[in-house]
C-alpha cells in the first residue's frame, strides 16, 4: 500500500516561544526529517502543509517570515497545501482528491501541533477511509488553558491526543517504528 507523509504546518512561526508559549518534544523537527528522508528512499509520497492564519497579529499569516517553512522542510515533496484551517483535508489544492488520483491508501501524520492540526488532519483521514499512522514522536505542541484558566501542559495534550487518535482513528506509533515500516514496504 501506498503511504503519504502528511507534515502538517512545520512553519517558522512555531519558533515564537513569546506568542505560543512553552512547548514539548525538542525532538520532533529532527523525527520529522528522519522521517521525510525515509520516505523519500522509500519511494513514498509526502506532502507539505502550510497555514496561512487568518487570526490577527498571528506569526503564521501569509506574507510574514513565520508563514514560510522551516528549512527541515525543503526540498521536492509530491504536493504542496495550503490551508486556513484546520486539518490539511481542507485546504488547496484537495488533498483526498490528490490522494485517490495517486491511489494512495494510507497516511502517516507528523508536524504542528500535536493536538490541533495534526489531529484534525488525522481524524478527516482517517474518516476518510485511510489507513493511519499518527506519528507521535514527530509532533509537537504547546501548553494551553482550559475554560476555567487552569494550565494544561503540551505533554498532557499529547498524552489526550494519543489516547483519542488510537481508541478510535488509527495507530499511534513512533518515527523509528514508522521508518522500519515504511521501508520493509517499499521491499514488497
Amino acid at each position: 500500500m501506498r503511504r503519504a507523509l502528511i507534515v502538517v504546518d512545520v512553519q517558522q512561526g512555531f519558533d515564537d516561544s513569546a506568542y505560543w508559549g512553552q512547548r514539548n518534544n525538542p525532538e520532533c523537527e529532527a523525527n520529522i526529517e528522519r522521517l521525510m528522508a525515509t520516505w523519500r528512499a522509500a519511494g513514498q509520497p509526502i506532502v507539505r502543509v502550510i497555514h496561512d492564519s487568518v487570526t490577527p497579529g498571528s506569526p503564521l499569516a501569509p506574507g510574514t517570515p513565520g508563514n514560510a517553512a522551516q528549512r527541515i522542510v525543503s526540498g521536492d515533496v509530491d504536493l504542496d497545501v495550503r490551508k486556513n484551517v484546520h486539518s490539511a483535508f481542507h485546504g488547496t489544492p484537495d488533498l483526498n482528491t490528490w490522494l485517490q488520483e495517486d491511489m494512495v491508501g494510507g497516511i502517516a501524520v507528523c508536524g504542528l501541533t500535536t493536538n490541533m492540526c495534526c489531529e484534525t488532519t488525522a481524524r478527516v483521514g482517517s474518516d476518510l477511509g485511510y489507513d493511519l499512522w499518527f506519528v507521535a514522536d514527530a509532533t509537537a505542541g504547546f501548553d494551553l488553558s482550559d475554560q476555567s484558566g487552569s494550565a494544561v501542559t503540551a505533554a498532557q495534550l499529547a498524552r489526550a491526543t494519543a489516547a483519542v487518535i488510537s481508541a478510535e482513528f488509527g495507530v499511534v506509533i513512533d518515527t523509528e517504528m514508522a521508518c522500519a515500516l515504511v521501508s520493509v514496504a517499499s521491499e514488497v
